[in-house]
């Protein structure tokens, strides 16, 4: 199990979120975050007055997912998240301890993404 931490430009967004659930990737948190990666500073005029603008609007997705479904997930965000120019974002990939899924209590890859059944014959 994996956690998968992508944080992308927010105009991207919804062609982000299209390509995780045409390959069934459903369970996600969205959140607007700022930040700064490699993109140079940029000063801005406000109401007559000169501001240095140092963090970028991003969107911070978190996915967890089992392991059949890490790559599919990178290669979905790669696919629809990348210009090609500075600010793009990240991908960050992490372990999972445990999850549990507090409606049921189910547990682990039974609380994650569903493993299509032919996955699961592939594993076994």
């Amino acid at each position: 199990m994996k956690l998968i931490v992508a944080i992308i430009r927010p105009d991207l967004l919804n062609e982000v979120l299209e390509a995780l659930y045409r390959i069934d990737v459903r369970g996600l948190t969205v959140s607007r975050v700022l930040g700064h990666g490699g993109e140079t500073e940029r000063v801005e005029t406000y109401r007559g007055t000169t501001v240095k603008v140092n963090l970028q609007e991003k969107v911070r997705l978190e996915i967890g997912v089992s392991e059949p479904f890490v790559e599919r997930t990178i290669k979905a965000i790669l696919g629809t998240a990348r210009t090609g120019e500075v600010g793009d974002g990240k991908i960050f990939v992490q372990p999972i301890e445990r999850v549990i899924r507090i409606r049921s209590g189910e547990e682990n890859n039974d609380a994650l993404t569903p493993v299509p059944a032919g996955e699961v014959q592939r594993q076994v």
